[in-house]
């Protein structure tokens, strides 16, 4: 029997909030302490049908209606997410569900609450444009149309603004959603459909599904083989974008993609590396390491190695992962057990390849993982080659800028990176070519803008952006000339 006193995650379907059909649930612990923090309704096949139905049909009418309304929706919304109410909420869900330190707060109360603002101002990008035809008389319309129902799948480890992003821009663009959560956030990513259909969203633009694990994958091909589903938006590993990319490509249906980003960082001679050191180990932290636009490699060049290599070291070596609830101060936990043994695994190979520990004990407690830096490792390694996804640095040095170049885009990750340097002409030149969607000069690579948010350019970044002309089809009508005209063949 369920514990009524632990907090139990709806399916929200046709505006209603309810089990799923089944009666099924799944546990959701914390991962730091593994204890049951909550329990979710577990999606049937026949539920997802029913929120893909009840989006289609929604869309009739939501497809229509005024852009004043699809703004004070999510002005509406922004206004809520930033009471105190709505502000204990998430804190109190994202705490349980991912052991969250405090400093991850800001990325899921304020940040949420600004990029609805955001979102409700693009529908002033919500127009067409008319030209002449080539037709002498005639005229084209140039119509911006929403596309329909729109698959949005958004992950764990951002999991409000994330959310916020999966669900928003398709909506203000006239599209519906079917929103499949994380099994490890249901609770804190329930509170988007919640926010918003508090903010007066009509019933059935938004539907919201949790499904258990095992489920999760037969549930998804379903869904995405759906007729009505016109397009996927997805953000996280790789490793399930090639997969969901596969069920797509079987259908032609476009996809959105954020995956990956394994974010590399220059630092040339001429860099400041006392202020490069603490951006770096900030973007390589932050989370313990859990973000797609961690640092994760450092490519110096040889006189800057210098200082920045024992700065760096010394800033890891003095940032610890414990009990985030006693210690607000230190790291948290890795969001699984599973994902700190192959952490684990990584380091401890890399070794064996002959790269040198640096920081770290090459050790886990569950799913602690104390910071790590190291050194020697190159292209070729599965270190380099793959995001951790964890508090870890790996520091290559070169001598040339043209050696650096090479070694940086050495990767099949192309999200974001970062570039140190005190000279502008310098900073443009190799800033052009780093191929990466965003570099970040001087500054960390946790950082995006929020008016053009970041993309990767292909391979395991991902593609597309989340925007108006991704979620929304442009249509051509020809209005030819009135009066008779001859036509081929029959005059």
């Amino acid at each position: 029997m369920k514990d009524p006193s632990i907090h139990f995650t709806s399916l929200l379907v046709d505006g209603e909030f309810r089990p799923s059909l089944s009666d099924k649930s799944f546990e959701v612990r914390n991962p730091y302490t593994g204890l049951v923090v909550g329990h979710a309704a577990s999606a049937t096949s026949e539920d997802c049908k029913d929120a893909i139905e009840t989006a289609g049909k929604a869309f009739s009418t939501w497809e229509h209606s005024t852009f004043e309304q699809r703004r004070s929706v999510f002005l509406k919304a922004a206004d809520l997410l930033e009471t105190e109410r709505y502000k204990e909420k998430i804190i109190s869900a994202i705490r349980d569900e991912t052991a969250a330190a405090d400093h991850m707060h800001y990325f899921n109360t304020a940040s949420p609450a600004a990029a609805f603002r955001d979102v409700a101002g693009l529908v002033g990008e919500l127009k067409g444009e008319t030209f002449p035809s080539q037709i002498p008389g005639g005229h084209v319309v140039a119509q911006r149309r929403a596309m329909g129902v729109i698959f949005a799948v958004s992950p764990w480890n951002a999991p409000m603004l994330l959310s916020v992003r999966a669900v928003a821009v398709p909506i203000i663009c006239g599209n519906t959603v079917v929103f499949k959560c994380s099994e490890v956030t249901p609770r804190t990513q329930s509170i988007v459909a919640e926010v918003l259909f508090e903010a007066g969203l009509p019933r059935g633009v938004l539907n919201f599904l949790c499904m258990d694990t095992q489920d999760a994958p037969s549930l998804t091909s379903e869904i995405i083989a759906h007729p009505l589903i016109r397009k996927i938006n997805f953000t996280g590993s790789d490793r399930v974008g090639r997969i969901l990319a596969i069920e797509a490509a079987k259908y032609l249906k476009p996809c959105v993609f954020e995956l990956g980003g394994k974010a590399p960082v220059v630092v040339l001679d001429d860099a400041d590396t006392e202020q490069a050191s603490r951006a770096i180990v900030s973007s390589a932290i932050m989370n313990s390491g859990q973000i797609c636009m961690s640092t994760e490699r450092v490519i110096v060049q040889r006189k800057a190695a210098e200082t920045l290599v024992p700065a760096i070291t010394k800033l890891m070596g003095m940032v610890k992962a414990g009990d985030y609830r006693t210690h607000p101060e230190r790291l948290s936990s890795l969001f699984a057990e599973g994902s700190a043994a192959n952490l684990v695994s990584m380091i401890t190979e890399a070794e064996a390849e002959g790269a040198i520990v640096m920081v770290g004990d090459k050790k886990r407690e569950g799913a602690i993982v104390q910071p790590h830096v190291l050194m020697n490792v190159r292209p070729g390694m599965k270190m380099w080659d793959r995001e951790t996804f964890g508090p870890v640095l790996v520091i290559a040095v070169a001598d040339t800028i043209d050696e650096i170049i090479e070694v940086t885009n050495a990767s099949d990750y192309t999200l974001v990176a970062g570039l140190w340097t005190k000279d502008v002409h310098t900073a443009l030149d190799v800033a052009g070519r780093v191929r990466s969607g965003w570099v970040n000069i001087n500054g960390p690579s946790v950082h995006l803008e929020a008016m053009r948010g970041h993309c990767g350019l292909g391979g395991a970044s991902g593609y597309g952006h989340f925007d108006i002309d991704n979620f929304t089809d442009v249509r051509m009508i020809v209005i030819h000339p009135a009066g008779p005209r001859q036509y081929p063949l029959v005059g």
